[in-house]
């Protein structure tokens, strides 16, 4: 199946320990969202935003792979699913239950994500943007 990841799991070493049958395969713009950060965890999270994006890695994950995402993204008390199509394929990502107030991330967090921005290449103005709330 393929996944978006939007957050600590755009971190190539990370992804593949976590899923170890994952495979990257290229960036992708999630139209109409945008990133922020939320919840006790400070972690990433999407929110609908009208001609906003959030820029992602999209990954092929086995069943296996969805079980172990599941169990680290705490789904589904703190993650849900959302499914979206990219160019007809269903794409599935996680998006949070309780849409709490911004809290700026954890030093540590932050420089996970900032480490798969660069593994995929994306662009940080996004990331910034969504620090800035």
């Amino acid at each position: 199946m393929l996944y978006f990841a939007y957050g600590s799991n755009l971190h190539h070493f990370q992804m593949k320990r976590r899923c170890k049958d994952s495979v990257y395969i290229k960036k992708i713009n999630l139209k109409d969202f945008k990133l922020t950060f939320r919840s006790k965890y400070r972690a990433a999270d999407i929110e609908p935003k009208k001609n906003s994006i959030v820029p992602g890695g999209l990954f092929e994950i086995s069943k296996s792979d969805e079980k172990k995402l599941d169990i680290y993204e705490d789904f589904p008390i703190l993650y849900k699913k959302f499914y979206f199509f990219y160019y007809g394929k269903k794409v599935m990502t996680y998006t949070m239950v309780n849409k709490s107030p911004f809290k700026f991330p954890t030093e540590r967090y932050l420089n996970v994500v900032k480490r798969g921005y660069k593994d995929c290449k994306l662009d940080k103005k996004y990331l910034e943007k969504a620090l800035i709330n």
